[in-house]
């Protein structure tokens, strides 16, 4: 199943994490880029790579940010499993994916194992192994 269909099923309170995580995993998607950075976020201890699935998903987010509709965004294109296995390790301290945020499609992949190495992963540190996923509003499904 596509990864929009993973999403919706997701917030249709009938989540398959792992199906879910597979194909963020094998899909393209697109990071913005500010001043020759990704775009990300730092809450509660952890940072929030922006990451969107099309176009539109990116365009709506910047309109929302009260960007021109006219401005052009500069992003790279990446496979969500590049995100997972090479950048979020490179990055100093817990980060995750904030997936088409703003969206009512929106989908967090937090910095757990199951998602990221374990290596990087912040559960592991209490010895718990957990998979989860979050909507954007913070709500979390093992």
């Amino acid at each position: 199943m596509p990864l929009a269909d993973e999403v919706a099923a997701f917030h249709e309170a009938r989540p398959n994490p792992a199906a879910l995580v597979g194909e963020f995993r094998r899909t393209v998607v697109m990071l913005p880029m500010v001043n020759d950075a990704i775009l990300a976020a730092d809450m509660d201890g952890i940072r929030w790579l922006y990451a969107f699935s099309d176009e539109g998903a990116l365009s709506r987010f910047a309109a929302a940010r009260g960007s021109e509709p006219a401005t052009e965004w500069q992003y790279l294109t990446v496979s969500g499993a590049r995100i997972l296995d090479v950048l979020i390790p490179a990055i100093e301290g817990p980060a995750g994916v904030a997936l088409d945020a703003g969206s009512a499609a929106g989908m967090l992949f937090p910095p757990v194992s199951g998602i990221v190495p374990d290596h990087v992963a912040v559960d592991m540190d209490n010895g718990i192994a957990t998979a989860s996923v979050a909507d954007t509003s913070g709500t979390t499904h093992a």
